[in-house]
């Protein structure tokens, strides 16, 4: 418990989904090993360790605010999540002559790989290909400096060979993990927020918008086309989308799908998955869904069936078709066959939901998680 970790990363409390989920549940449970210290662009909602707001994405400002906490805080270790955060930790210190702490790295996703299969895909292919030369140059710098990395992806360590002509001695793979109120959920007593849409199933979809990536803005797209389809199911199936407004939509909405916005009450979201009938990721090839790993973990952990295209389970080759969710192909009508088909079967597939939840509870814990991320960062010290 003596040593001390300052955790760097793009953690904002005002969206409190996507980047924010792995620095904040793995800062959370790490207060169990080391003293933490959380340095991110908002940590108000950092209630477990003192932290620090940055409040500016920009590459001066991280620098500047790292240095003052190794001066003040003086940590063993700076466990820097992301390329930006990643960078910036990196400058410091090197700028430093009395660095004595191990930097460790963790890469989320593999950001170059994800610009250039949506590079054909996007309205504006000439700033996604801009983007994938600054994150190919900005992760190759992390890969190059010989820094431990923690990858979220157990497909990162290829992509890393195949993209910089080189492996990386000292990588780990730590996928990301599920909160315990999530996994508690069953315990609640709230009221059915779907009560006036009854008797329909109501298939549910996660897409915040987020920065930078538009891979939910892919996913809502799909599950337009997907309600459309089945817009004469109105009476049976009624979709939920999680993190829009409807005003955010350009095109006609079916009568069929609801947009509810972002809701900010913790105890609203849970409500909105456990009352829920069936849970969809619909995420086309091109969209390298990074985040639908914490989507689908939340699914699971809330015994929702899962409906999901291949690209939905992309880093979760745990859970297998029939198993443990049903996957479907990437057309739409291939979707909404499934749907049907889930929504007329629910009972007969709780079998699914158990296994998913079984193993869910068993490897994809945050505490499980925090727990091999210790053993490798006190590694680091050791070394």
């Amino acid at each position: 418990m003596g040593k001390r970790l300052l955790i760097v990363s793009n953690l904002d409390s005002s969206q409190p989904f996507g980047a924010f989920t792995r620095p904040f549940y793995l800062g959370q449970n790490l207060t169990e090993y080391f003293q933490v210290f959380q340095l991110g662009l908002d940590c108000s909602a950092v209630d477990y360790a003192p932290s620090l707001s940055i409040g500016s994405r920009s590459l001066k400002s991280y620098i500047q605010n790292i240095q003052k906490c190794i001066d003040e805080f003086e940590p063993d270790i700076v466990y820097a999540q992301e390329t930006l955060p990643g960078l910036a930790a990196l400058i410091a210190k090197n700028l430093r002559k009395n660095n004595n702490f191990s930097l460790v790295l963790d890469f989320h996703t593999f950001s170059p790989y994800e610009y250039w299969t949506r590079l054909f895909s996007v309205a504006n292919p000439f700033k996604e290909f801009t983007q994938l030369i600054k994150t190919y140059i900005a992760q190759g710098l992390l890969v190059l400096s010989g820094c431990p990395i923690i990858a979220a992806g157990e497909s990162t360590p290829q992509l890393i060979s195949q993209w910089y002509g080189k492996s990386h001695q000292n990588i780990y793979c730590i996928g990301n993990g599920v909160a315990e109120d999530l996994l508690n959920n069953e315990s609640r007593l709230g009221q059915d927020p779907y009560q006036a849409l009854r008797p329909a199933k109501i298939v549910v979809v996660i897409a915040p918008k987020t920065f930078q990536f538009p891979t939910n803005d892919m996913s809502v797209s799909m599950t337009m086309e997907v309600a459309k389809s089945l817009e004469s199911h109105q009476q049976n199936i009624h979709f939920i989308v999680i993190g829009r407004d409807s005003s955010d939509i350009a095109e006609p909405i079916p009568s069929n799908i609801s947009f509810l916005g972002f809701l900010p009450k913790r105890e609203d979201f849970l409500d909105h998955l456990q009352y829920a009938d069936l849970a969809l990721l619909p995420f086309p090839k091109q969209a390298v869904a990074g985040g639908a790993r914490n989507k689908a973990l939340d699914f699971f952990a809330s015994k929702k069936l899962v409906v999901s295209t291949p690209e939905g389970l992309r880093g979760l080759e745990d859970f297998q078709h029939k198993e443990h969710l049903l996957i479907s192909g990437y057309s739409c009508e291939e979707v909404a066959n499934t749907i049907v088909e889930a929504t007329k079967n629910i009972d007969e597939s709780q079998e699914l939901v158990q296994q998913a939840y079984f193993l869910i509870r068993e490897k994809y814990s945050w505490s499980a998680k925090a727990k091999h991320t210790a053993e490798i960062l006190m590694k680091t010290i050791e070394s």
